[in-house]
């Protein structure tokens, strides 16, 4: 099982377990896939700010 599939998995877990029945399986895999494509921007902006202020002043 491929580590998207586990956390769509968890994922529905979790909102199921909080009364959420509404999604479809494809639903929670497309919601796990923008999670991990927004978690992968804000780890490059992040490296990109840690980048520009390790750089010394003009």
């Amino acid at each position: 099982m491929s580590v998207k599939a586990l956390m769509a998995t968890i994922l529905q877990d979790e909102l199921a377990s909080r009364g959420v029945h509404s999604l479809t399986p494809s639903d929670y895999e497309a919601i796990v896939e923008q999670l991990v494509e927004q978690l992968n921007e804000l780890e490059v902006n992040l490296a990109a700010r840690e980048l520009t202020s390790k750089q010394p002043p003009k």
